[in-house]
């Protein structure tokens, strides 16, 4: 008898403007269980205008490398529903980044394609208990120097991956 490899789930993470009502989302990343990745900038609709100074300091992206280097609200989406089509995908802070979600896709006038679910309804509470040892040690053995939110989507998955088969 073999071991049921456990399938690797669709992951996403944004980072935001700040946190509360006003915030937007500035960076999607997810990563697929192919491995595959998508990350974008988005650059800000004209009525996103709050900006947290502690936000920025947590992930690093200025305002100004948005408007030269993001994406619309359109082509994100378009994007998201495109790579995550049917699919549920996973995240560790569900409640901002729903919201996050909604704000994107309200601004593109679409709706998304895919169900948004928080990634604890798929952790068993022993797994619950290793998370975040076993997401340092991740953090550490993958090296990654940005904090940027296909980094973050991929520390998740192989954190759920190895807490799943007990690593």
């Amino acid at each position: 008898m073999t071991d049921a490899k456990p399938d690797l789930a669709s992951i996403i993470d944004l980072e935001a403007s700040g946190f509360g009502s006003s915030s937007y989302p500035i960076e999607v990343g997810i990563v697929l269980p192919n491995g595959q990745t998508y990350c974008s900038l988005i650059v800000p609709e004209p009525d996103w205008r709050h900006w947290d100074e502690s936000a920025q300091k947590i992930h690093g992206i200025q305002r100004d490398v948005l408007l030269k280097h993001g994406r619309s609200s359109v082509e994100v989406a378009l994007a998201l529903n495109e790579r995550l089509h049917g699919l549920t995908v996973y995240s560790d802070a569900w409640y901002h980044d729903y919201n996050w979600l909604s704000r994107l896709f309200d601004a593109a006038e679409r709706a998304p394609h895919f169900k948004l679910e928080d990634l604890r309804v798929i952790l068993k509470q022993s797994e619950a208990d290793r998370w975040d040892v076993t997401k340092a040690q991740v953090i550490q053995d993958l090296h990654l120097t940005r904090h940027r939110a296909s980094n973050d989507a991929k520390v998740l998955q192989q954190t759920l991956l190895r807490v799943q088969r007990g690593d």
